[in-house]
């Protein structure tokens, strides 16, 4: 009878335990495989593009503050135009694919833009715009296919996954440049095939969120108007000062590379470092977000960016330091990217989701677009460590300003 009773308590308990097990969706694990293969491909281009434009074509700390602004910024003015469109038409994952599709393309237009540094802009740009059109449609989908207690950890599945593919693009971007012989178009052309493998399991594996939506409801007038709901009008604001004093990927590899002399073979691999910790950390700190709230750890997130900064130019330039920042780098994105969303899609009318979501990722796009170009001036006229702690120092106060704010509420 004692094991009878056993097992029909442990049966019981696993009755109870189950939901919990199933919180995170099929559709959130199907668009997290998409944004994984996505990510192999664009990781391929970003690892290798800083190093082709600084040391390949010369560009000065100046311009490549500019063409990384456009490339943060271009998903800026069509944002807010892919999620109305999404939510005005209700179809999610058509607007999604179309930027996915786009991306893909502009792999093609690097190779054919050759050393020109306006084509390439232009590139950038489009592929941008791709990205643009896409983010907010496909978070929109992992909020709506999600349980509201379980929005962290439904993002922070998404970002795990998201990650793989990140880490995964800097090797086989090493492995295509060796096998090539250095040939960037190379890269170019591989991450072209491997962004057209995402569309077809997006095609393939995601569901459209269903439901019925009063189109009228959704106008750019309702879009906007959200700003009047003080809660998600703070968090937005926030959310975009922070991105202004928030120092670009990019820089930081850049800084990496200047400061401790890496050789150029080896410059793809350091957003490895990043990945490697984001991976790790994305899901439990989503389901930290959801336990002790996602605003403090959205700005936890801040200040360990902050100490990645201050030790990039500290006194001393041991290899372990470099370790260590490229760790709190990653750190920064677990505790930030999805968690921010995460945050802020309680706070917005299903039939306005993915609307709301990217008027948030808009402020943010402009507001790291200035700072790109704000940070390359600086390095410009300042030299590098000056420009770094700057930087670091800014974010600090507009991180503990926003600490005493609190726009999220408990």
């Amino acid at each position: 009878m004692y094991i009878a009773a056993s097992r029909t308590s442990d049966v019981a308990a696993g009755t109870e335990r189950k939901p919990a097990l199933k919180r995170v969706s099929a559709n959130v694990v199907a668009l997290g495989v998409v944004s994984l293969v996505t990510d192999v491909s664009s990781e391929m281009v970003t690892a290798v593009l800083p190093l082709y434009l600084v040391l390949g074509l010369g560009l000065n700390p100046l311009q490549f503050g500019l063409l990384d602004g456009l490339y943060a910024g271009a998903t800026a003015v069509v944002r807010v135009l892919g999620g109305h469109l999404a939510d005005r038409w209700r179809r999610l994952k058509a607007v999604a694919g179309f930027g996915y599709g786009l991306s893909a393309v502009c792999k093609l237009g690097l190779i054919a833009a050759g050393s020109s540094v306006a084509a390439i802009g232009v590139v950038l740009a489009a592929d941008r715009t791709g990205k643009g059109m896409r983010t907010a449609p496909r978070d929109a989908l992992i909020s709506l296919s999600s349980e509201p207690d379980a929005l962290g950890r439904s993002f922070g599945v998404h970002r795990a996954l998201d990650t793989v593919g990140a880490f995964l693009g800097p090797l086989v971007a090493m492995a295509v440049l060796a096998l090539s012989l250095g040939s960037y178009p190379s890269v170019f052309f591989t991450s072209f095939c491997v962004a057209a493998i995402a569309v077809l399991l997006l095609a393939l594996f995601v569901r459209d969120r269903p439901g019925a939506v009063d189109r009228a409801a959704v106008s750019a007038r309702a879009a906007f108007g959200l700003l009047r709901a003080e809660d998600f009008r703070r968090v937005t604001l926030w959310a975009a000062l922070l991105g202004l004093v928030t120092v670009g990927d990019s820089f930081v590899y850049l800084v990496l590379q200047r400061r401790w002399e890496i050789a150029a073979t080896f410059f793809p691999l350091l957003p490895l470092g990043t990945a490697g910790v984001y991976l790790v950390l994305a899901v439990p700190l989503g389901r930290l977000a959801d336990r002790v709230g996602r605003w403090p750890v959205f700005l936890g997130g801040h200040a360990a960016l902050v100490v990645a900064l201050v030790l990039l130019c500290g006194p001393r330039a041991g290899l372990w330091l470099a370790v260590v920042a490229l760790g709190l780098h990653g750190v920064f994105y677990a505790a930030t990217d999805g968690v921010l969303m995460a945050a802020a899609g309680p706070l917005i009318p299903a039939g306005l989701r993915a609307t709301g979501m990217a008027v948030v990722q808009t402020g943010q796009a402009v507001a790291r677009m200035l700072s790109s170009v704000l940070f390359g001036l600086a390095w410009t006229l300042w030299d590098l460590r000056p420009a770094v702690l700057v930087a670091a120092a800014c974010l600090a106060a507009v991180a503990l300003a926003a600490a005493f704010v609190k726009p999220v509420r408990p």
